[in-house]
């Protein structure tokens, strides 16, 4: 990761008077939340699944994005079987308790289907649902998103279980100080399961699309054309992270709890003048 970042034209306002005068901003508390990098293997490399924000959206409108959202307190219930690496392993790699590990793993799984209709979730510890177009998993789903339905209690009255071993953790973000909604993020990478397919089906994007990781980073850098895709900080590092793995289940062994030890850091970008230009210091993450 680079020691520095540029700051957006649409933040650098915010970030220069940041800068200038930290004591005339409120910071708004974070917060929490998790957000999946959905993954499927293709002939020219893994392929990751973006969603465009609507414009209207208060938050990085405009922006590409992974299927993602705020923790909702009942994904701290300890209701659904869980395979896979327990809470305290997860709070251990995740820089955490246990309470909170447990509800970012689940509301990482739920928003994942609500956002794609992805379900990290199976009949056992081994196997995973298969189509999930159906009229009943889709109604869950949109129960989830009107909140009428917990995570939990969509795996406990179907007896599914929830799969956090095909989860890994990736990084941890927390949206910087001048900004006026702010978020406490942890990304995850998981890979779509056999027999799914990611939907558009969220009401906070106008498009999705499964591109190759290396061409979704190439097409940021080349700010100019049609091709551009804006990306917030976190989003193109995550990818730039990921684009020398040449399938998914590469990245995933990479990504393994057990050959990543210690826990993420946790990087507050801060805006800094270097050499005359405001930038985004990502030298020394915090906490």
């Amino acid at each position: 990761m680079p020691a520095v970042l540029d700051v957006h034209p649409s933040h650098a306002e915010r970030a220069r008077a940041y800068v200038e005068d930290p004591s005339g901003f409120s910071v708004v508390t974070p917060r929490t939340a998790s957000t999946v990098v959905l993954l499927r293997d293709a002939a020219r490399g893994p392929e990751v699944y973006l969603l465009r924000r609507a414009g209207s959206m208060a938050f990085a409108a405009g922006m590409h994005v992974f299927p993602g959202g705020s923790v909702d307190p009942r994904d701290s219930d300890r209701g659904p079987r869980w395979a896979g690496p327990d809470a305290a392993t997860w709070a251990e790699r995740l820089g955490c308790d246990e309470p909170l590990a447990r509800a970012l793993v689940i509301a990482a799984a739920r928003e994942t289907f609500e956002e794609s209709a992805v379900l990290l979730a199976g009949p056992d510890d081994t196997s995973v649902v298969g189509d999930t177009s159906g009229t009943d998993l889709e109604s869950a789903r949109l129960a989830l998103l009107n909140r009428s339905l917990s995570m939990s209690d969509l795996l406990g009255s179907r007896g599914l279980v929830l799969r956090a071993d095909l989860m890994r953790p990736l990084a941890h973000w927390v949206t910087p100080e001048f900004e006026p909604k702010r978020f406490d993020t942890w990304f995850f990478v998981a890979g779509v399961p056999t027999g799914q397919q990611a939907r558009d089906v969220s009401g906070e994007a106008d498009a999705t699309s499964w591109l190759p990781v290396r061409d979704a980073v190439r097409r940021h850098d080349e700010v100019q054309g049609d091709g551009h895709l804006l990306m917030l900080p976190p989003t193109i590092e995550a990818l730039r992270s990921l684009v020398d793995h040449d399938t998914v289940t590469d990245a995933l062994e990479a990504l393994a709890l057990a050959r990543r030890p210690g826990r993420l850091p946790r990087i507050l970008p801060r805006p800094v003048w270097v050499d005359g230009r405001l930038v985004l210091d990502l030298d020394e993450p915090v906490g």
